[in-house]
Formats: structure tokens, sequence, C-alpha cells
């Protein structure tokens, strides 16, 4: 019964997409497996970062079930469309009922998504990863699948106003080789393995990128280490 929601919200989306000439340049799809379970892990830069790592999992034929903030399922008209889908909420006062709903998705055979940063970067850099990813992975005997994600911030993120006109923004999405998560070893060891492997996709989508800012007022969007505008980790630490 869920596909019956979740396969049309694809479709809306990719009408979406159609109608704002995104052009989505997805390379590595062919890394997340066909059948079995898998942890889906991507870097955090805009609030549809969800519907773009879906897609990356596609040309595999593969639905994937994200964990997210609880209140998103409380709300109207998004609430019953997850609950549709499947994703998993957080309770952040309640992590253990999530972890849980999400081991048993991945042991029946399901790919989970995971954004391990927790929150948006502001700064459009990679923020420390939690370790939850991994610890899932080694309980569910499953392996990880990074992901990088560039562009989607110009399209609607944290303290910037949505953009849903006809932009023809690039959407750059790169998904990696699996990276193991044998139960022997430490989940922080894990964690910084994959991490580095999502920052190593993250550099080579911003490489393939394939504009740059119009002018001085669109270098918001851009890294400062890259030359960009936007607040390095330290400022944002500063403001939240």
């Amino acid at each position: 019964m869920a596909e019956l929601v979740y396969r049309p919200v694809v479709g809306a989306a990719r009408t979406l997409f159609k109608a704002l000439d995104l052009k989505i340049d997805t390379q590595g799809s062919e890394h997340i497996p066909r059948t079995g379970g898998a942890v889906l892990v991507s870097n955090h830069i805009s609030y549809l970062d969800f519907i773009f790592t879906g897609l990356g999992a596609l040309p595999q034929k593969r639905l994937v079930r994200f964990m997210a903030k609880e209140s998103v399922f409380r709300h109207k008209v998004s609430g019953p469309l997850m609950r549709g889908m499947k994703h998993i909420p957080v309770d952040r006062n309640q992590g253990e009922h999530a972890y849980a709903h999400a081991l048993e998705s991945l042991r029946s055979g399901e790919i989970v998504g995971v954004f391990p940063e927790a929150t948006i970067s502001q700064s459009f850099t990679l923020k420390s990863f939690k370790s939850g990813a991994a610890r899932l992975a080694q309980e569910a005997g499953v392996p990880l699948i990074p992901m990088a994600l560039w562009g989607t911030q110009r399209i609607w993120t944290k303290g910037r106003p949505r953009n849903f006109k006809r932009s023809h923004i690039p959407i750059t999405i790169r998904v990696g080789e699996p990276v193991e998560a044998p139960a022997d070893q430490y989940a922080g060891a894990i964690t910084r393995r994959l991490r580095d492997r999502v920052q190593e996709l993250l550099e080579a989508a911003q490489r393939a990128y394939p504009v740059r800012p119009k002018d001085a007022s669109d270098t918001w969007w851009v890294p400062a280490h890259l030359g960009g505008t936007a607040p390095t980790p330290a400022q944002v630490r500063e403001l939240g």
C-alpha cells in the first residue's frame, strides 16, 4: 500500500523539477544495491535534500525510507504523505524508538536514508557526523552508501527565501562505493571513514558543478573557503 503514495509523490516531484527546468546530473547510482538493506548517507544543505537523495536511488528502482524529525509527521499536509511513504519519525527525546524502527526496516530489506549532520549546514561545508548511521549498518549487517548533493541550497535552504522560479538551476548528485560496517569495528572509526568518503564526493560534485555565481550578490551559495560569501562554520557557531 505504501507505494500507492510514494510513486505519485515521486512523479509530482519530477513534474515540478521539469517545470523549474532543473538540470539534474546524477552519477554513481549503480553503487546502490538493487536488493537488500542499506543505509544511504548524504550531506545536508537544503530542505529538499531528501527528495534529491531519493532521486539518486531511483535508477536502481529503490525507494528510500528517510529518518525525519517527528514534527513533519504532525503537519496536516506532510504528515499523511510521510506516513504513507513509510518514512521514519525521529523524536529527539525518544531516539531509541526511531532507531528500532530504522533497524526493522533495514532488516526487512529496505534502504534507509540518513543525514548524519542532523541539521542543515548553513556554511554548505560538511559538519561532524553523528554515529547513528554506522551503528545501524553494523547492527543490521548492511552497507553504508555515501552520497553528496550540490546546488540544492540554491532552491531552498535555511535563512534564504525559496526559489521556485524557472531558474534552470543545476543539481549535482554523486553516489560513492559502499562503505562496509563490520560489527567488530568501532562505530566512531567507521563514521570518520564514511565522512571522508562523503567529503570526497562533495568536492567532486563542486568541481563538476557547471555554473559560477553571476555577480557579487550571487555568491551567498558558495562556501567561504571556495571564495563565496556563505558564513564560515565558526561564524555559524557564533550565530547559533
